[in-house]
């Protein structure tokens, strides 16, 4: 069971940080901080680079603590809260299947890091390897709260273009 969750882990949380790494530095093909944030701007996120550092640090974080099994409780809730934006900016105009850009990926890894969090990052972790004290599961999920708080604060600061009249209206 703990190679399974360790495999799981790596898979997950270092595909989630290479997400934030093409928003911070363009790697794997990724626009990096200006090109993400120019994307941001057209989302309706403005000024766009704070979002583009905010969401490439909270995948990069969250995507390292959770492969590396480290800060239990904290990448889970940082991965949780950009899928949320993601999804609610991006992906549920576009329905579930991740083949039109829908929901689908970004639900998988929030299940899948709310599974770590419930379960444990198991017995090869940095928790465990260096005996770190672990959060307990009432502020795990005090963390998991937050961030779908923080996701929905998020999402509410979005600009909205404003329908504009055309001569005919």
């Amino acid at each position: 069971m703990n190679a399974a969750i360790l495999v799981a882990r790596l898979v997950i949380g270092l595909g989630v940080a290479a997400h934030g790494s093409q928003k911070l530095f363009g790697w794997f093909g990724g626009g990096g901080v200006r090109g993400t944030a120019a994307y941001m701007e057209s989302l309706g996120y403005r000024p766009g680079a704070p979002y583009a550092l905010a969401a490439g640090l909270g995948e990069l974080a969250g995507g390292v603590l959770v492969a590396i099994g480290a800060m239990n409780g904290v990448g889970p809730a940082l991965i949780v809260l950009v899928m949320l934006v993601a999804i609610f900016s991006v992906h549920l105009a576009n329905g579930f299947f991740n083949s039109n850009n829908g929901w689908e990926l970004p639900a998988a890894n929030i299940a899948a890091v709310l599974a770590f969090d419930y379960a444990g990052f198991g017995k090869y972790s940095v928790d465990r390897i260096l005996h770190l004290p672990l959060y307990s599961m009432d502020i795990r999920w005090v963390m998991i709260g937050a961030a779908v708080i923080l996701a929905l604060g998020t999402v509410a600061t979005r600009h909205r273009q404003a329908h504009l009249p055309t001569a005919s209206s």
